[in-house]
């Protein structure tokens, strides 16, 4: 069974044509690659305790401003929303907020030190960014990043492959770790990825961190011999490989694809959790393609989210956990996210939700929220979870949203890399052994 995009010859030829035209008005903004600015640029959190406040907040975050980005949009009466600002607008912003007693905090002082910090001194050593033993000192280039996979698939030749699922908009790989054993054909399948956001840099790592351990530990470890054996297991850290690339050589903070839009002012991509077939913009969602939100011309319109959805439907009668990773708020989310109401079987997926962060918690003393998208964070139609449940009809269908709670936002350091990925690990082993248990 394949997906259709729906979308005429015609139709794609002029969001084309669109797209270049715009973009050559505004000056091709990757031409050599210059790397935006964020020096004094702000994050301050918020706390509306109005409905006034909300609607305020929620006409800002709507509006769009290349120096206001919304990093946890409003979502309701006394729930925090997180904002980065310009320098400039940050006068402006100040003013509106003492205007409606809006109270706040600065969470980042400097969003460029904050990027800075984020690699650490390893960054800079050649021998820990290419060293194996040490690939998860420090954060990496896409190149590497599959590198690392080819690497694991060659340690490990009986027990991993690598393949491509499809292309990128610009022609990337969409790159997948096979982790199986030959004991039993036609096994349950865990499918987890990474990277759907760009500029959410934890999740590539902390994906790949899971399949490290997975081929490490087998025959090590009692239970990881009988989550391969009883498994098949499928990993694409990077889903939306031009965007994380961008986020590497241009622009930190870009969360989008990087296909064209329809846009006069050159904006580019669509937010790939907004662009699957269930529930397509329904809420949570933009029909601005210069939104961070934009939920593109149609669902399916881009490349990468087509092909994930065709390899997980060829398959989905055996696919029993899905996984999408991102950061930050600590939350193990489950469906729905385009509805307050909460699906059939959300108890068994509360139940499931509460054993992996119960786990992952004993850790490091961790804490991970358990509720559904809507109600937990904010409403967002067209996620890949509640396509994977509503359409795929996964029952254990999960977003992660990892480390931290907002010290460090989307530039968590990288001496958490391996915390962050040890604890995620511990959750999703037991998680998987729970599952396996009911199956």
């Amino acid at each position: 069974m394949r997906i259709s995009t729906r979308l005429s010859y015609n139709l794609h030829v002029w969001v084309l044509c669109f797209g270049w035209l715009a973009s050559t008005l505004r000056g091709s903004e990757a031409s050599g690659h210059q790397r935006k600015n964020y020096n004094n640029y702000k994050v301050l959190r918020l706390y509306p305790d109005k409905e006034q406040q909300v609607e305020l907040l929620n006409n800002l975050a709507e509006t769009y401003d290349p120096e206001i980005d919304f990093w946890i949009r409003p979502r309701g009466i006394n729930r925090s929303v997180d904002v980065m600002v310009s320098a400039n607008r940050y006068v402006m912003m100040h003013e509106i907020l003492t205007n409606k007693s809006i109270q706040g905090v600065i969470l980042i002082e400097n969003v460029t030190r904050a990027i800075e910090a984020e690699q650490g001194s390893d960054r800079n050593n050649k021998l820990s960014r290419r060293s194996r033993p040490t690939f998860f000192y420090s954060y990496h280039l896409l190149k590497e990043i599959h590198e690392y996979m080819k690497y694991l698939a060659s340690e490990y030749p009986k027990l991993a492959s690598t393949f491509s699922i499809g292309k990128s908009f610009e022609g990337r790989d969409l790159l997948v770790l096979k982790i199986n054993t030959s004991k039993r054909s036609k096994k349950p399948i865990i499918w987890i990825d990474g990277g759907t956001h760009a500029r959410e840099w934890i999740t590539p790592s902390s994906a790949l961190y899971i399949a490290n351990r997975l081929l490490n530990d087998y025959e090590i470890d009692a239970n990881v011999t009988k989550l391969l054996d009883g498994y098949e297991w499928y990993i694409l850290p990077v889903m939306n490989p031009d965007g994380y690339e961008y986020s590497h050589t241009t622009d930190r903070l870009w969360r989008k694809t990087r296909s064209w839009t329809i846009s006069l002012l050159g904006c580019r991509g669509v937010d790939p959790n907004r662009n699957w077939s269930f529930k397509w913009n329904h809420g949570g969602s933009s029909i601005s393609p210069c939104s961070d939100i934009y939920a593109g011309v149609i669902p399916f319109s881009e490349p990468e989210i087509k092909a994930i959805a065709n390899f997980i439907v060829a398959r989905k009668n055996r696919v029993k956990l899905f996984l999408t990773l991102h950061s930050y708020s600590q939350m193990w989310l489950t469906p729905w996210g385009w509805a307050y109401k909460q699906p059939r079987g959300y108890t068994d997926q509360l139940e499931m939700a509460n054993i992996a962060v119960q786990s992952l918690k004993s850790l490091y003393g961790t804490s991970f929220e358990t509720g559904s998208i809507s109600n937990l964070l904010y409403t967002a139609s067209g996620g890949s979870v509640d396509w994977a449940f509503g359409r795929a009809g996964i029952k254990y269908s999960y977003t992660l949203e990892l480390r931290d709670t907002g010290k460090y936002g989307f530039f968590l350091p990288a001496n958490q890399i391996i915390p962050s990925g040890e604890e995620l690990w511990t959750a999703v082993k037991a998680l998987t052994l729970a599952i396996y248990k009911k199956l």
